[in-house]
């Protein structure tokens, strides 16, 4: 493993006790950067490794759908961790202090976590550090390219974040080795709770590990659960189906939403069910249209990792500051320009506006969980046009868009949204009444590039189940 992957945080004496990796972003056994350094420090000090997880409730906004789909997958994650005698620690709390606690309760010998750019990880570990006393160690297993080493530095846009990202390449693409076990299961889950030990209900999904308020029938009344599977499991199968049916086409196709032209492996991306760095290297190896790996490379490492670049370097991701000068300028100069049409969060919940293309993005987000790239684009940038202020369409897009998306609350939620509602990563545009210099999206637009009425046929706005 390139050692650039790894960043000590707080340094120390590798202690006597069990190596912990505390799994937060990288919810996988296979392929994951984190659990093989961890057993890597575990096999030089002749301890066990164990894997810890805590469940943190109302996270930034996730609803049951999005708890489902992660403790499901954390399921079969932990099956296939006893399959390897590592143990499955499931803890339920805030991380800031529930680590602290069970690295002193089992006298854990060193810390590992996974690297993610949102502030709430970097709260959790600022608590961690002032608790703890022995070694701890942050690796990126999410990034291809680790974050801290594609760049020093926020990156304007693909165009300057591209060529240092692919110089930095070839240096850390490299094969993964195999996750050797524990030579013995280890008795390190006396007297904590474990996963198992939890009536979860997968059939139901109504289980007590659902965090309450969570669990009731009236919170995902268009949700269609079976739409798409969770796991590792279900990633593979995903990434393979892709891989011979969708990529060649995917330069061709991946614009129109009408078409099943993407890859679909966005949520897995998102709860790191699968990495990134294996669908690259899987990509690689396909006879695909030159082109369309281009394509799909350029989304899978460019876009995914100045997301990751953006979060990190800009502490206010999520708000007007974060947005390039010149576009704070341009929207402050319209603040005051007529809107034809203004709605408030509940008729964009609803998809009650009067556009019938929007409304038709909406419903396609409330009953899949995902909508489609494009349509994205549209959805957030139509928001920006009919809201009060470019902070109040910011606020309706993050909280529908972390609501609803079972990959949101993610980088590439945040830079995309700014990038729709604030140009950042992109550039000035033609003077427009409302949006200023931001780049515009229309309808008729829409209209060209694919066929929108077969779009709306396919998500009808609908009418919520009665409770």
């Amino acid at each position: 493993m390139n050692p650039k992957r790894i960043r000590t945080l707080k340094p120390g004496k590798t202690g006597d006790g069990p190596v912990a990796y505390w799994m937060s972003r990288d919810q996988r056994v296979e392929d994951n950067w984190a659990l093989l350094f961890s057993r890597a420090i575990a096999q030089r000090t002749g301890v066990p490794i164990v894997v810890v997880f805590s469940l943190t409730y109302r996270f930034l906004g996730a609803r049951k759908r999005q708890y489902d789909f992660m403790l499901r997958g954390l399921q079969e994650l932990e099956n296939a961790l006893s399959r390897k005698k590592i143990p499955f620690v499931f803890l339920r709390g805030d991380p800031g202090q529930k680590i602290p606690e069970f690295v002193k309760e089992y006298k854990v010998g060193t810390l590992v976590t996974d690297f993610s750019p949102l502030r709430v990880k970097a709260e959790w570990i600022e608590k961690i550090h002032t608790e703890i006393k022995i070694p701890f160690f942050e690796v990126d297993a999410h990034n291809v390219v680790p974050c801290w080493e594609a760049s020093p530095k926020r990156e304007y846009a693909a165009h300057t974040f591209r060529p240092k990202l692919y110089k930095h390449l070839p240096e850390f693409q490299e094969e993964f080795p195999e996750l050797e076990p524990n030579s013995e299961l280890p008795e390190i889950t006396t007297g904590t709770a474990r996963l198992e030990d939890f009536a979860y209900t997968q059939e139901t999904g109504t289980g007590p590990l659902i965090p309450e308020g969570l669990s009731g029938g009236d919170i995902d009344p268009f949700f269609e659960s079976e739409h798409i599977k969770p796991g590792e499991k279900a990633a593979q199968r995903m990434m393979e189906s892709f891989l011979a049916e969708r990529l060649d086409s995917y330069n061709t196709l991946r614009n129109d939403p009408t078409k099943t032209g993407v890859s679909g492996l966005s949520p897995y991306l998102h709860f790191g069910q699968i990495s990134a760095q294996r669908v690259a290297l899987e990509v690689e190896k396909t006879n695909a249209d030159p082109e369309s790996k281009k394509s799909f490379l350029d989304e899978l490492l460019v876009w995914k990792e100045i997301a990751d670049n953006f979060c990190y370097y800009t502490p206010e991701y999520d708000s007007f500051e974060s947005f390039p000068d010149w576009a704070k300028k341009s929207l402050n100069a319209h603040r005051q320009d007529r809107r034809e049409y203004i709605y408030t969060l509940e008729k964009f919940e609803a998809g009650k506006t009067h556009d019938p293309l929007w409304n038709a993005s909406q419903m396609e987000l409330l009953r899949t969980g995902k909508m489609h790239g494009y349509m994205r684009m549209y959805w957030a940038k139509k928001i920006m046009e009919w809201s009060e202020s470019p902070e109040k369409a910011l606020e309706i897009s993050i909280c529908l868009n972390d609501r609803y998306e079972l990959d949101g609350r993610d980088p590439n939620g945040y830079a995309g949204i700014a990038w729709c509602i604030g140009g950042v990563h992109d550039r000035a545009w033609g003077e427009r009444e409302v949006i200023g210099k931001i780049r515009y999206m229309s309808y008729e637009g829409c209209k060209r590039k694919f066929d929108v009425d077969a779009y709306i046929a396919r998500y009808p706005v609908e009418r919520a189940p009665e409770k």
